[in-house]
């Protein structure tokens, strides 16, 4: 008998295991209300495939030899997509279509093997590639040997701040705010913002527009763009924590207005995870796993200016922005993965996009060392060893705030889930008032009870929190009135 309950035992596991790892890397559509979207088509798209193949083999102009090469290389990138759709997984997403996810996968899968294939070329070779992809590349110049950073930093005028807020300083307030959606913590992104300066500071020496003015660089950089975009961020991130989600099919939508409405909200996600990067109790694995996050977010950071720097194209032109906006899309999967295997005991493996995410940071640093041996040589080891320790101090120092926070914060609320759940079910009248959400705390508990809580007190304060946010004024006087009753 014993075999036989060791051998059940290893099977639910086994399920168990492969259950929690589907959930990030193979995510299932749930309640399909347009089948045709979402049935395979595979012969359809065989079919399409091959005659679109013949039709343009047999009637485009094959003289010029660069332009073979090009439309080429362009076909068999298209066709690895439509592979892409066909054999890799969703990934954690399923909105606005899983068959988006895998493209984006499959776009991932191709960067990494171009990378793969840049390293092993040498210099003149690398410069032939670029010259071919873009010819105006043969009279780039670098923003450094054009423009001057932190000049008559003691001049201090209207004017010369206001010209600090173009497209850039919007690009860059843009740029944190997504960076809090997808990360969801305070303390993790003020951790990133805060080090991030830092890495400028003992990296000056090697970039140059790395060097900024302190007001620039403390008011305008940490404090306005950084601080606001943390801020609008983790204010939608809020308010999509408190919404519920109830989509109805599109066929139960009688109005064209409706309709349309409906089709804009598959855009936008079909529910959202309560985040929690520490418990009270997290291990040290845990702990250890956040800063090797944060250590491979700043590696990602520096790769954006060193690839520009080393290879000689300007921050405008389309092979810097293009790479910035591929990485923010390829990098939504890649923390939901990890943040699932960090927080998840049943999932003991990264998701495919992670991995791929962490190849692709990891190349983009072999090929800047290997070609920017020059400018890798100026390095003043004295600075990098500086930059490592104050980056390793400064993030032991803000994790541990954040687990002393988490562990004294949950551990104030002791207001058990039956006395929200009996406040949420009291219903007062009031004459005009909103409609609340007091119907929904099965789905609150539900959203709260995410996987990746481990604790019945992280659950409370998920749900409590959710409550608060949910409710209309009167309810929440009377909530908080309990929950001080509660305490007394």
């Amino acid at each position: 008998m014993a075999p036989s309950g060791e051998t059940q035992t290893l099977c639910k596991d086994n399920v168990n295991y492969r259950l929690h790892f589907r959930m990030i890397n193979e995510q299932q559509v749930e309640d399909i209300t347009v089948q045709f979207f979402y049935k395979p088509h595979t012969i359809t798209l065989l079919t399409f495939t091959v005659v679109s193949l013949m039709y343009f083999a047999f009637t485009r102009n094959d003289v010029d030899p660069d332009n073979n090469l090009r439309v080429g290389l362009l076909l068999v990138i298209s066709f690895f997509l439509v592979i892409s759709v066909l054999a890799f997984p969703n990934g954690p997403f399923t909105r606005p279509h899983p068959a988006i996810w895998r493209m984006v996968f499959g776009l991932s899968v191709v960067y990494f093997l171009f990378l793969v294939f840049l390293i092993f070329l040498n210099w003149d070779q690398v410069k032939t590639l670029m010259y071919w992809i873009d010819p105006d590349l043969r009279y780039a110049t670098r923003e450094a040997d054009v423009m001057e950073y932190a000049v008559n930093c003691h001049v201090i005028t209207w004017e010369r701040i206001l010209s600090h807020f173009d497209i850039f300083a919007f690009g860059h307030f843009w740029g944190w705010a997504m960076k809090a959606l997808l990360i969801r913590s305070y303390g993790l992104c003020w951790t990133i913002s805060i080090t991030w300066e830092l890495t400028e500071l003992f990296f000056m020496h090697l970039l140059p527009n790395f060097a900024e003015c302190w007001w620039d660089q403390v008011i305008l950089d940490i404090l306005l763009c950084n601080g606001g975009g943390i801020w609008l961020g983790m204010t939608v991130c809020r308010f999509l924590e408190m919404r519920t989600y109830h989509w109805a099919s599109i066929k139960d939508i009688h109005s064209t207005t409706g309709k349309l409405k409906r089709a804009v909200l598959q855009f936008t996600p079909a529910s959202w995870t309560y985040v929690r990067w520490f418990d009270p109790k997290s291990s040290f694995q845990r702990v250890a796993g956040i800063y090797l996050f944060m250590i491979l977010w700043q590696l990602t950071e520096l790769n954006t200016f060193f690839l520009k720097h080393i290879f000689i194209f300007q921050a405008s032109h389309a092979l810097s922005w293009c790479r910035i906006l591929f990485i923010g899309v390829i990098t939504a999967p890649t923390v939901r993965q990890y943040y699932a295997y960090l927080t998840d005991t049943q999932c003991k493996r990264v998701g495919t996009q992670c991995w791929v995410f962490g190849a692709i940071a990891f190349l983009e640093a072999v090929a800047c060392v290997k070609f920017g041996q020059d400018l890798f040589s100026k390095t003043q080891i004295l600075y990098v060893f500086l930059w490592l320790l104050c980056v390793a101090f400064i993030t032991f120092l803000c994790l541990y705030g954040m687990m002393w926070y988490e562990q004294n914060y949950s551990s104030k609320i002791t207001v058990s889930f039956s006395l929200v759940s009996n406040a949420l079910a009291f219903e007062p009248e009031v004459p005009g008032s909103n409609p609340t959400y007091c119907h929904c705390v099965p789905e609150l508990w539900m959203r709260a009870s995410d996987k990746s809580v481990h604790s019945v007190e992280s659950v409370q304060e998920a749900t409590l929190s959710t409550a608060l946010y949910s409710l209309n004024a009167r309810k929440v006087i009377m909530l908080r009135k309990m929950y001080i009753i509660a305490h007394i």
